[in-house]
C-alpha cells in the first residue's frame, strides 16, 4: 500500500452509505467510522463471520502487494455506479504494520505536551469505547498502554498491545492521534521488547531500587547508607552531594521556599539515590535506541511503601536534571491510598496541600506533568487536581475498563459473570499480594446467593470491585485461556455496542472535571 490522499469520505452520510452497501454485499457489519480513502481506494473495518477483518475496495483487479494482506476472501460487487473488487484481510500483525505505514494516524504519536489520559486495555477490545469518550475533547489518549506485569498476567506481548490499539483506532476512524505507553518498565530488556513494537512513551519504574527503610533510619544508619550509595553511577560523591544542600529550591504558591538541608538531602538520597541512578541508566538505553527527542519518558515512584514527600520529589527532580535526563511526567507516591478500582482513601486536605507542592516542583523543572497512577475511579480527587493542575495532570487508568467489561457481562451474560465471580473469590487472597488493596473477601457474596438483577450492583461495591479487579490475570489465563478468556471476548464482541457505551460513559466521568476546569 502506498501513501496517497488519505482520510474519511467527504461526509458522514457518504461513509454510512458506503458501509451499508458493503455490509449488504458481504453479509458483514462494516463500521461506518472506519471508512477511509487511501491511494485512490477505500479501506474499512468489518465484522465478518464473527471476526474483525480489514476491507480494501478498489476499481482494479489486483490486491495491494503486501505480504499477509488478503487471505480471508476476494470478491467483486456492484456499487450501482461502478463494479469494484473487494479484498478481505485478517487483522494480523503484518497487516497492522502495513496500515500504520499507510495511515500515520493509525500508529502512536508523541504527546508533546498536549493534555493526555492513560487508557489501558487488558482485553484488546476497549479502544473504540475509549475513543468514544475522548473524541472532540482535545485530550490525547494513551490507547496502547500496558505494564510489563499486566502483559505477563494476561499472556500478551507488546506487539499485541500495539496492534489491538491500531485496529481499534481504524475501526473507530480516530484520526486525532494516540499515544503508546510502555508502562512500569524495570529493565533494559523490557525497554527493548517495547521498542521493537513501536512504543513511543516509556514509564520507568525504579521501585525495586527505592530504600523504603530510609524514612526511619537513625542518624548513624543514615550516614552509613548515604556513604554506601553508588556514587559512580550517580556521577557525584558524598562531598559534592552534601555541598549542594540548600542550593536548590522551589518557590511555593504560599510564598514559602522549599529546599533540602543536609539531613533532608541525605534521607532523600538514601531513599531514592539508587532509583535515580537506575532511571538514568534506562534513559540512556532509550537515547541509544532512539536518539534524544524521539521518545518520551515518565518516571514512576508510586509503588513504594511510604509517600514521596515534596522534599524527596525535589531531590529526584534535581538529580535527574543534573544527570541530563529529560522527562515529561512523574508519578509520586501520594499521601493517603490510591488503591485499585476505588476512590481515594485518606485526608483530602492533606492530599491537596502536598499536591500543590508537587505541582510547584514540576513547574520549576520544565513544567512536566504530575501523573496519577492507579488513577481510575478517584472521583473525589479529580476536581481538586483539575483546579490546581489542569492539563498538567495525567490520569492513568487500566483495570477500570476491565471492570466495565464485567459490568456488561453482569447485565448481558449473567451465567458467565457468575462463573468469573466465583473464580475471582477463590483467587483473591493469592492475587492481591502484589497490589495495594484492602477489600474484605467476606463482604463479597458468592454468586449463588444473588439474583441476576443484583449482579451489576457488585460493580459499584468497594470490596467486589477490588476482588474482581486484581484477579484479572488469573481469570484471563485460567486453563491457558480456555476457561474464561474466549467466552469473555466472544461475549463482548456480541455485545459490542453495550461495551463501547459503558466505557464511554465511565471514562467520560474521569475527564469531565478536567474539561470543566
Amino acid at each position: 500500500m502506498t501513501q496517497g490522499r488519505q482520510g474519511p469520505p467527504a461526509d458522514v452520510q457518504e461513509a454510512r452509505r458506503v458501509a451499508d452497501t458493503l455490509s449488504a454485499a458481504l453479509d458483514a457489519k462494516v463500521y461506518p467510522d472506519s471508512v477511509a480513502a487511501e491511494a485512490g481506494a477505500l479501506v474499512a473495518m468489518a465484522r465478518y463471520q464473527g471476526n474483525r477483518v480489514l476491507v480494501f475496495v478498489t476499481a482494479g483487479e489486483e490486491p495491494p502487494s503486501a505480504a499477509d494482506m488478503w487471505q480471508v476472501c476476494r470478491t467483486t460487487i456492484n456499487l450501482g455506479f461502478a463494479e469494484v473488487a473487494v479484498f478481505l484481510a485478517p487483522c494480523s500483525d503484518v497487516n497492522a504494520a502495513v496500515i500504520r505505514q499507510a495511515f500515520p494516524w493509525a500508529g502512536p504519536q508523541m504527546i508533546a505536551g498536549r493534555p493526555s489520559i492513560g487508557l489501558g486495555d487488558r482485553l484488546g477490545l476497549a479502544t473504540p469505547g475509549h475513543v468514544r469518550a475522548v473524541r472532540g475533547t482535545g485530550y490525547v489518549p494513551m490507547l496502547a498502554q500496558q505494564s510489563i506485569r499486566e502483559m505477563g498476567r494476561t499472556g500478551r506481548q507488546p506487539q499485541d498491545v500495539m496492534d489491538d490499539a491500531t485496529w481499534g483506532v481504524v475501526q473507530a476512524g480516530f484520526r486525532d492521534g494516540f499515544g503508546a505507553d510502555a508502562d512500569h518498565l524495570k529493565t533494559d530488556h523490557d525497554i527493548y521488547r517495547c521498542a521493537e513494537a513501536g512504543f513511543t512513551f516509556y514509564t520507568i519504574d525504579p521501585g525495586d531500587h527505592v530504600n523504603n527503610a530510609a524514612d526511619n533510619l537513625d542518624a548513624g544508619a543514615l550516614a552509613d547508607a548515604f556513604n554506601a550509595l553508588p556514587w559512580d553511577a550517580l556521577e557525584s560523591s558524598p562531598a559534592d552531594a552534601q555541598a549542594s544542600a540548600g542550593k536548590v529550591g522551589v518557590g511555593l504558591p504560599d510564598g514559602r521556599r522549599l529546599t533540602l538541608d543536609e539531613p533532608a538531602l541525605a534521607r532523600a538520597a538514601v531513599k531514592y539515590g539508587r532509583a535515580v541512578a537506575h532511571t538514568a541508566a534506562l534513559y540512556r538505553h532509550l537515547v541509544e535506541r532512539f536518539g534524544r527527542g524521539w521518545f518520551e519518558l515518565e518516571v514512576s515512584v508510586d509503588e513504594t511503601d511510604s509517600p514521596t514527600t515534596p522534599e524527596q520529589h525535589l531531590y529526584v527532580a534535581a538529580e535527574l536534571a543534573r544527570m541530563g535526563v529529560q522527562w515529561v511526567s512523574l508519578a509520586p507516591r501520594f499521601v493517603g491510598r490510591f488503591e485499585k478500582g476505588v476512590d481515594y482513601i485518606g485526608d483530602l486536605a492533606d492530599l491537596e496541600r502536598t499536591f500543590i507542592e508537587h505541582l510547584a516542583i514540576a513547574r520549576a523543572f520544565g513544567n512536566y506533568k504530575i501523573s496519577l497512577h492507579s488513577g481510575s475511579d478517584k472521583f473525589s480527587v479529580y476536581r481538586m487536581a483539575a483546579r490546581h493542575g489542569g492539563e498538567r495532570v495525567h490520569v492513568k487508568t487500566a483495570g477500570t475498563s476491565y471492570l466495565e467489561a464485567l459490568r456488561v457481562l453482569a447485565g448481558c451474560e449473567p451465567s458467565l459473570f457468575r462463573d468469573i465471580l466465583a473464580f475471582a473469590r477463590d483467587r483473591y487472597e493469592t492475587d492481591k499480594a502484589t497490589y495495594h488493596v484492602s477489600a474484605d473477601l467476606a463482604k463479597v457474596p458468592p454468586p449463588e446467593g444473588l439474583d441476576d438483577a443484583a449482579l451489576a450492583a457488585l460493580l459499584d461495591d468497594f470490596d467486589a470491585r477490588q476482588v474482581l479487579h486484581v484477579t484479572y490475570g488469573s481469570v484471563l489465563t485460567a486453563d491457558d485461556g480456555a476457561r474464561f478468556r474466549g467466552r469473555l471476548l466472544e461475549a463482548l464482541r456480541t455485545h459490542e455496542e453495550a461495551y463501547e457505551e459503558a466505557l464511554a460513559r465511565h471514562i467520560s466521568r474521569h475527564l469531565a472535571p478536567f474539561l470543566e476546569s
